[in-house]
């Protein structure tokens, strides 16, 4: 495996949960049911969860962006709602893609890695391919 690209994004959560809560938010339709459903099932604050959520779709986009170095963009960058953010039983990470990003992005793996710490969440990607 070829690392193509890699990604990192850190989001206060204090100030992102503010913008969860404003009409019209860019938030708004970027979390799949499954991620909404997910973060509002933990024991901790919901925004926590959804901030490391953004954060781990921004890394996706950043890393993607790096791995395109001197080309032009393949779409527009608001693709936030096609990166989706599972976990497995254990609450492993994992990133799902869709639709077009996930056309664009075949044949490519994304290893992902969350966590948290105060009013902080990080989240970093690393995009790789055969």
């Amino acid at each position: 495996m070829t690392v193509v690209g890699v990604g990192v994004d850190l989001v206060h959560v204090p100030s992102f949960v503010d913008q969860l809560d404003l009409p019209g938010t860019r938030f708004e339709g970027a979390f799949l049911p499954g991620e909404l459903r997910d973060a509002r099932g933990r024991t901790t604050d919901p925004g926590r969860h959804l901030a490391a959520r953004w954060a781990a779709k921004e890394a996706v986009v950043k890393a993607w962006s790096a791995s395109m170095h001197g080309e032009a963009p393949v779409m527009s960058e608001h693709v936030h709602h096609l990166i989706e953010l599972v976990a497995d039983a254990w609450g492993r990470p994992r990133i799902r893609l869709h639709g077009e990003v996930a056309r664009h992005l075949a044949g490519h793996a994304i290893e992902v890695s969350l966590s948290h710490d105060g009013d902080y969440a990080v989240a970093y990607v690393i995009l790789t391919r055969p």
